[in-house]
């Protein structure tokens, strides 16, 4: 059953030719009621199956294969085009985003590493981070500095990617999801999957945002 219904979420929150990718569970604390079906009849509430949270494990052993040919297609520069976020003053400070920069590489562990420009007020932040795999599912994370989990939740694998993180820090917690894309105007489909994804993980509408078309954060992670 719990397979069934599974496969019913996957099947509504994809498109026709789009894959959908459902890399570890959710946050209990962001999942509320998906399909009218309560989180834990989804498995979307409980331990974690496999090695104890906190142990990674490079993509370097060959049944990792599959898992290292997804990374590289996350690979290379994306725009962030539009965010849903928990962060307490996002929903304030939305109107003053603009477009944000993320280039993504590998590693000599096969770690990602991610490099960021990240739109604050009057301010361009650029950030770097390395993403560990945690040792059970498709799930990246760095807790010392801030990234519980990191996933994919929906690509195509050439032109956009929706991404959930969960980050923590001293003074608040949330969660986001972003839509990433290869070019500066998303296609209609992966607005419409960005949108179905914030909704369903219960992202108000005060807490969505199409960033302001203003490049120059984003060219600085290119750069």
């Amino acid at each position: 059953m719990r397979g069934v219904l599974l496969a019913a979420l996957l099947a509504l929150l994809s498109v026709p030719q789009a894959r959908a990718l459902w890399l570890g569970r959710l946050n209990p604390n962001q999942v509320t009621v998906l399909l009218g079906v309560p989180a834990p009849a989804l498995g979307l509430i409980g331990p974690r199956p496999g090695p104890t949270r906190g142990a990674t494990q490079p993509l370097g052993s060959p049944q990792d294969q599959p898992r290292l040919m997804w990374a590289s297609g996350l690979l290379g520069s994306w725009y962030v085009l539009a965010k849903a976020s928990g962060e307490k003053d996002f929903a304030v400070e939305k109107a003053t985003k603009n477009i944000e920069g993320v280039v993504v590489t590998l590693t000599p562990e096969n770690n990602l590493k991610m490099l960021s420009s990240r739109h604050r007020l009057e301010r361009c932040d650029l950030n770097v981070v390395e993403l560990l795999r945690q040792a059970s599912g498709w799930v990246f994370e760095n807790p010392a500095l801030g990234v519980v989990e990191f996933r994919v939740l929906s690509t195509n694998f050439r032109d956009y990617a929706v991404v959930f993180t969960q980050l923590e820090f001293a003074d608040e917690a949330f969660s986001t999801v972003e839509l990433y894309s290869r070019s500066e105007l998303a296609s209609q489909e992966a607005v419409h999957l960005f949108a179905k994804w914030s909704k369903g993980l219960g992202f108000l509408s005060q807490q969505q945002a199409q960033l302001q078309r203003d490049l120059t954060c984003a060219h600085k992670a290119f750069q």
